[in-house]
């Protein structure tokens, strides 16, 4: 099947459910070939379920809850969203489908199994991914973004387990989209630290109704770049920071591993405070191994991404923020590293020594 005759889906994110039900109204406000599915999570103790709503320019198609084996945004896409897409596709109406994202779902893992379902000989390959999208609101962005705020303090986690913080989760929808569609009142700090965040390859648009889904639709997501704009291991700096207005993105960087025992009680210096932070790192106690640092409002991720292979070893974390953490965060980066004098001594002294990491690596032997 040609990508002429594949029906073209828009994949929209957002944190706020009137900044995701606004853009879908003004997608399909001036396109009647065009149909929208909404999708909300519903968690409670007796159980999970979903409420899909379905909508082309003429009002409401569908609007049905039904309930899932699990409340996650994984079977969510499994049990209804997929056979969804599928059978609007079948049906002809319509030349393009937008599909909406509970609110403060990722589309990153959504996105991963819409591109493994779309190819030849599998349920949706009569489709094809066109862009990517997400909303962000200026005047709440920074705070969104930096604050220390929790997704379920605000009513927006997906799950009764979600405990992911609003940075976390906006820096995943913005760094993932293809196009970032800005709304809300113009600040200047704002703006730079979105410019900061979001993909290089990625597209702004001003305004929530400053793009027409024919625009959408008229690219292709590319799953694996899609995904390689989140690996930490392509994290890189913005050029020319730090910004008029005070935005500054600091490249911390350096070929010795961070001291496992200084990392673990000095994390706090580098992880957790009002920035976004990403990058790779290597640590002696395990060298074969490529460790990755991710951390947004407040919250750190890190974990083992299996071996650096031909690659060669390096600590790498690139830091966005607003305030005037770079001298601590400069400081910390120095005194967490292995000194000279201690890489001199090589890293057979490490073998055999007791794995302070494993909790957040895993078990070494397995790794």
């Amino acid at each position: 099947m040609s990508r002429r005759s594949r029906t073209p889906v828009v994949v929209l994110s957002s944190l706020d459910p009137v900044e995701r039900d606004a853009v879908v109204v003004g997608l399909l406000m001036d396109s009647p070939r065009v149909v929208a599915v909404r999708h909300d999570i519903h968690d409670d103790e007796g159980g999970g379920q979903i409420r899909r709503v379905v909508a082309d320019a003429t009002g409401t198609v569908e609007d049905e809850t039904v309930p899932l084996e699990h409340a996650c945004l994984s079977c969510a896409v499994r049990e209804d969203a997929l056979p969804t897409l599928a059978r609007l596709a079948a049906d002809g109406r319509w030349d393009a489908i937008v599909l909406a994202l509970p609110v403060s779902a990722e589309s990153l893992p959504v996105v991963r199994a819409l591109g493994w379902a779309m190819r030849p000989r599998e349920p949706l390959a009569r489709l094809r991914l066109a862009d990517v999208v997400t909303t962000v609101d200026l005047a709440t962005f920074e705070h969104d973004l930096l604050g220390d705020d929790l997704l379920d303090e605000r009513e927006l986690a997906l799950t009764l387990e979600d405990r992911r913080s609003v940075g976390e989760a906006l820096a995943a929808q913005v760094t993932h989209a293809d196009v970032v569609l800005v709304s809300g009142e113009a600040s200047p700090v704002a703006s730079d630290l979105l410019d900061h965040v979001r993909a290089a390859d990625s597209r702004r648009v001003d305004g929530r109704y400053g793009v027409d889904v024919h625009e959408l639709v008229a690219r292709e997501h590319r799953v694996v770049e899609g995904e390689r704009r989140l690996d930490p291991w392509y994290a890189a700096p913005v050029p020319g920071a730090p910004t008029a207005h005070g935005v500054w993105t600091l490249d911390l960087r350096s070929d010795r591993p961070l001291h496992p025992e200084r990392l673990v009680h000095e994390v706090h210096r580098l992880g957790d405070g009002p920035f976004r932070a990403r990058g790779r790192f290597w640590v002696p106690s395990r060298p074969d191994t490529l460790c990755v640092w991710d951390g947004a409002g407040g919250q750190l991720s890190i974990g083992a991404a299996g071996p650096w292979g031909r690659r060669t070893p390096e600590t790498r974390i690139v830091v966005t923020g607003t305030g005037d953490e770079r001298p601590a965060l400069v400081e910390a980066f120095e005194e967490i590293l292995l000194t000279p004098a201690e890489m001199s001594r090589g890293l057979g002294e490490w073998l055999g020594r007791p794995d302070v990491l494993a909790p957040w690596l895993g078990d070494r032997t397995a790794a």
